[in-house]
């Protein structure tokens, strides 16, 4: 929906969430460009792992809530960790967690 300044608003609460090919996350979408530039709030259940992967524009992490660990660092609620550009790793989840994350390009995955 555009508000009438022209600024996309994205309403969360009656947004869906889509399930990734990945078990255990699903997705909303709050931004996507024609570049592949996107920004979406990614839920990942108790012990999901994210196979391991490359980001060739860089990543930016925020967790909302939960635990969260990307490569060797483990993250919790208020946490942020930007990836930069071609640096590869997997990530994943005891308790489960809820995630903001930018990506500038999509990931390229490195395993199954």
């Amino acid at each position: 929906m555009t508000e009438p300044s022209g600024s996309p608003v994205v309403h969360t609460a009656s947004a869906e969430w889509k399930p990734l090919p990945i078990p255990g996350v699903s997705v909303k979408s709050l931004r996507r460009d024609a570049s592949g530039h996107s920004t979406s709030l990614v839920r990942f259940e108790p012990g999901t792992r994210f196979p391991a992967h490359n980001h060739p524009a860089g990543e930016e992490v925020f967790v909302v809530e939960g635990d969260f660990q990307v490569g060797r660092h483990r993250l919790t609620a208020g946490d942020y960790i930007y990836t930069p550009p071609g640096e590869k790793h997997a990530a994943s989840t005891e308790g489960g967690c809820l995630i903001i994350v930018t990506l500038p390009r999509p990931v390229e995955f490195l395993e199954g």
